[in-house]
């Protein structure tokens, strides 16, 4: 496999590169067979021009790198990712910065979350964090394709470039007395999210302007990071929406 091309598996993320890409789209290979939904996909392939082949799945297999592929896969063009410095800075910015999430089943599906709940931007770190691979744009069920994406050298440094930008910053953390929904959020802002073991870095929480916590009940410490930056986001729409946070609350 060629730099130029990158492995999507699975019959939504193929269709979201699709859509995404047209026929830009090197190939799309779907097991043959007498599947409905197969043929479906076959057919929106045809008419957004790209080339599809129907191959035995076995052939799949061997480029899936043992993802769950449901017999599609597409030879996609390479992702984009925006230099931070470059992300335009609105009244309405909504970024999430991912800090040391390592799985790809949570980087993937805090990329959906974002896309679903219109974040302008998603940010993680080259390094402790999970890659982009066939597992992660599979998690995202395709919604990585419609993101934007920022890979930066380090997280600290983005935090800080952020603020200066004019962004309010928030680490989620556990431990804080201040609830997420008492944080003024209809500005423009940037939301932290550390990994559920270990929660975001101590170094990023120092950096942002708060800390706040999501209300969950105590039975549990804490939840799965993608879960977690979900409703972070949410809170983010449920307050522009209304226009005002839950309550005037001293803030960290």
């Amino acid at each position: 496999m060629t730099p130029e091309k990158r492995i999507v598996v699975g019959l939504q993320p193929v269709r979201e590169a699709i859509r995404a890409h047209g026929a830009a789209l090197h190939q799309v290979l779907v097991g043959r067979g007498d599947n409905p939904r197969l043929a479906a996909l076959v057919r929106f392939a045809e008419s957004n021009g790209v080339t599809v082949a129907q191959v035995p799945r076995k052939d799949i297999d061997k480029h899936s790198g043992g993802v769950r592929h449901q017999g599609a896969l597409a030879f996609a063009p390479p992702l984009t990712l925006l230099p931070l410095e470059d992300l335009a800075v609105t009244p309405s910015s909504l970024v999430i910065v991912l800090d040391g999430i390592t799985d790809p089943q949570n980087f993937g599906a805090t990329i959906r979350s974002a896309v679903a709940l219109e974040a302008s931007a998603v940010v993680w770190g080259e390094h402790g964090a999970a890659p982009l691979t066939p597992a992660t744009f599979r998690a995202s069920a395709g919604a990585v394709e419609h993101a934007t994406l920022c890979q930066v050298r380090s997280v600290r440094a983005a935090m800080t470039d952020l603020a200066d930008s004019g962004l309010q910053t928030v680490a989620l953390d556990a431990g804080a007395s201040v609830s997420l929904s008492a944080v003024d959020l209809r500005g423009p802002v940037a939301i932290a999210v550390g990994a559920e073991d270990t929660g975001v870095s101590r170094g990023v929480r120092r950096l942002c302007a708060h800390r706040a916590r999501l209300p969950i009940g105590n039975r549990i410490d804490s939840l799965n990071a993608s879960v977690a930056a979900a409703l972070a986001l949410y809170e983010c729409r449920r307050q522009r929406e209304t226009s005002e946070p839950d309550s005037q609350t001293y803030l960290e």
